[in-house]
């Protein structure tokens, strides 16, 4: 890695990581500086977003402390991976630079831990907010000092015979080192005094016991583990004095490198991952937080023994895990507090199919359009079953990244290898946080007999992409299907996400073509429909962007994705832009451009949807009328999407589907509740409407039209 002044006073940074600088002048970096942001402050903006979703009037009261978790967890996920990533290039040297600010990863972290102390503030103040409306409806988080002198005695009792015994408590001095800390595990902290070198005791808190205590109170009152362990800890280190009992939660570096090993290793590489997971779980501890202060003297060991610094401890009143918050949903139903609920919704019948009928039978007829959570992602898997028993199937070939627990669509597929279909799954182990999970399935389809793919050196397989062949006679038909999101029918009940099942022979011959190249290690293939990435996808978004710039102002672009990170794609949108294109996008989480500012993004909206259902599709809309082209598919404008990862995209040739999907995309921007608008300086503002204009929430729209063309689809079979 090399950082070299050159003679034209720019400066030559060599490294491949995600947005890092490679061979970029600093005048160019300048220019970005204008109407750009750096990603990891980006995507902490959105975050913020999802925890100011709980203090919206309009969000029932429990789904709003759901909200808090969430943002709990997804800064956690954020420190394992941005945070862990950006920590090992801090060790390298300043060359590693945001290829948009020109920020150091040094510069990059030193923002990122001011940030987290401001979010983490504003979460303590809201969680208190959310936690007292809770109370008026029975609904405690206590401390032990509110517990009454029964329910102390209670959970005395409780700690005594079933949560003392299975702890494993320690002490850390000059006999006993300092033991290592799992991530994301709560651990109470000891200070222990009564001697002249200080001493201090560690004790994790136990997972296989319930994360809270259900006191015998009206309504639902509980008191969590770590408090009643950090409260009647002190007696089991009776032969020491207990000066302060904490809690605190460690999170370490996810961001390994599986490339690093490979060569090393000589077994398969199913056996290679599960390797690669355990040495994951052991790299260095990025940051800690505390639910209390720390003293001087044991920040200062924690510091020295866990290599972090002041500025990576967080102080924090409100709980450092939340994972009990939805386990407890079922709790808030038994006791009949359904008013601080959403209200249910089952995904509906797609209106396209007649249930009398085979459902791949109609694809040969029209494309069919899923829009999930609206529309019940079991007719998909339908599909996939009608598909393991027709006797005209000879093969299913498909791409997996993520599956559910007991997955259906695994089920289907060994139906389909037990019934003497040829079955090809491409099964990315690299996933992350879904690594064994696809080891596991992995495992089950091999001894079933199912050829395995695991893509393709390098590159991460995220397409999602299932090929249905049909021999009849002497001809051979496809059915392809091409989505937005996973093969997973939990998340397909809370995520949106598009999918399109199509008997189009070019699609069709084209996924043929992606699963031979895939099998033979191929990213060069050429396809006459589908776009691709790494090899063609970017490529074609900007030849589509250039379509639009020569229409001047006339020009349209329409794009929905998770997040937007891609510096040529950014520069690229600017000069549209500029050259009057009016651009809108639905940006859920990072957005790298600014949009609104003069000279640079004056004509591009950007607004972001944060509600009931985590906003998924990736849609891509250039031009009006009937020269509207409609692509969507597996991709975010990020540069691992454009660059590092095997991407598929499909055109929709269906008028009606185009129809349907500019609709989808007309609704979601129409939403003027919670949706936000991001501003020039890239954070986010909400509407202010007229007294006579009418509120809008999309994601409602969407349910009631779901509801309302599943009936009339229904009624008139």
């Amino acid at each position: 890695m090399e950082n070299n002044n050159l003679s034209d006073g720019s400066t030559k940074i060599v490294k491949d990581d995600n947005d890092l600088i490679a061979e970029k002048s600093i005048s160019e970096i300048s220019d970005l500086l204008n109407y750009s942001m750096n990603r990891e402050l980006s995507w902490l903006n959105f975050n913020r977003r999802v925890l100011y979703e709980s203090m919206d009037p309009l969000t029932p009261e429990y789904e709003s402390i759901k909200f808090v978790s969430i943002f709990t967890s997804n800064l956690e996920e954020f420190y394992r991976v941005r945070v862990g990533s950006l920590t090992d290039l801090s060790y390298v040297n300043d060359a590693n630079a945001d290829n948009k600010t020109g920020m150091t990863a040094k510069e990059q972290l030193k923002a990122i831990f001011a940030k987290t102390h401001e979010l983490l503030k504003e979460k303590d103040e809201i969680y208190e907010k959310v936690m007292k409306s809770l109370n008026e409806h029975g609904i405690y988080d206590l401390s032990f000092d509110e517990l009454t002198k029964k329910e102390r005695k209670e959970i005395t009792k409780y700690y005594t015979d079933l949560v003392e015994p299975i702890l494993s408590p320690q002490i850390i001095d000059f006999q006993h080192p300092f033991p290592f800390i799992e991530n994301n595990k709560l651990h109470i902290v000891l200070e222990i005094g009564g001697s002249e070198k200080k001493k201090y005791g560690l004790v994790q808190v136990p997972e296989n016991l319930n994360s809270y205590y259900l006191l015998d109170r009206e309504g639902i009152a509980f008191i969590r583990l770590e408090n009643i362990i950090e409260n009647l800890i002190s007696p089991t280190f009776s032969n020491y004095t207990v000066e302060k009992t904490q809690t605190i939660n460690l999170y370490r570096n996810a961001d390994i490198n599986t490339e690093d090993y490979l060569a090393d290793y000589d077994e398969d590489y199913r056996s290679y991952m599960k390797v690669i997971l355990k040495k994951r779980n052991r790299l260095q501890a990025v940051a800690l937080s505390s639910n209390k202060p720390i003293s001087k003297g044991l920040k200062s060991f924690l510091c020295d023994n866990l290599s972090i610094k002041e500025n990576q401890i967080f102080i924090t009143s409100s709980p450092l895990i939340m994972d009990y918050v939805y386990p407890m949903e079922d709790l808030v139903r038994e006791r009949g507090l359904e008013e601080i609920l959403y209200k249910s919704f089952s995904p509906q019948h797609n209106p396209l199919l007649d249930t009398k009928r085979p459902y791949l039978e109609q694809v040969f007829e029209r494309d069919i359009l899923f829009i999930y959570p609206y529309e019940d992602v079991g007719e998909f898997i339908q599909m996939l079953d009608e598909a393991a028993e027709d006797p005209d199937v000879i093969s299913i070939k498909i791409t997996i990244y993520r599956l559910a627990k007991n997955s259906r669509v695994i089920r289907a597929l060994l139906r389909a290898l037990e019934n003497g279909k040829q079955v090809t799954a491409l099964m990315e182990l690299q996933a992350r946080f879904d690594e064994e999970n696809n080891i596991n399935y992995s495992d089950v389809l091999i001894e079933a007999g199912c050829n395995i793919i695991y893509g393709i050196s390098g590159y991460k397989v995220h397409s999602k992409v299932c090929l249905i062949t049909f021999k009849k006679g002497n001809e051979i038909k496809h059915i392809t299907q091409i989505g937005t999101g996973n093969y997973n029918e939990r998340t397909s009940k809370i995520y949106t996400d598009l999918s399109l099942v199509t008997a189009n022979d070019a699609i069709g011959l084209d996924a043929v073509n992606f699963f031979q190249n895939m099998n033979i290690g191929n990213i060069q293939g050429h396809y006459s429909s589908l776009i691709v990435a790494p090899i063609s996808f970017k490529q074609t978004i900007i030849e589509l962007i250039d379509e639009e710039i020569s229409k001047g102002e006339e020009g349209r672009i329409f794009f929905k994705f998770n997040s937007f990170t891609d510096r040529d794609l950014i520069i690229k949108l600017s000069e549209a832009s500029r050259a009057g294109v009016k651009i809108r996008m639905i940006v859920r989480g990072i957005s790298c451009l600014r949009p609104g500012v003069p000279e640079y993004t004056e004509n591009i909206e950007i607004r972001s949807i944060v509600g009931r259902y985590l906003e998924h599709p990736r849609i891509y809309l250039f031009g009006t009328g009937k020269l509207l082209k409609v692509y969507m598919g597996s991709a975010d404008l990020m540069t691992r999407n454009t660059e590092r990862r095997v991407e598929v995209a499909t055109p929709i040739f269906d008028t009606d589907l185009k129809c349907k999907i500019l609709n989808y995309m007309e609704n979601q921007w129409t939403d003027n509740i919670k949706s936000r608008k991001m501003n020039p300086f890239g954070e986010y503002d909400e509407f202010e409407l007229k007294e006579s204009e009418k509120s809008v929430i999309s994601q409602d729209e969407m349910m009631r039209e779901a509801i309302e063309e599943a009936q009339m689809s229904i009624a008139t079979e």
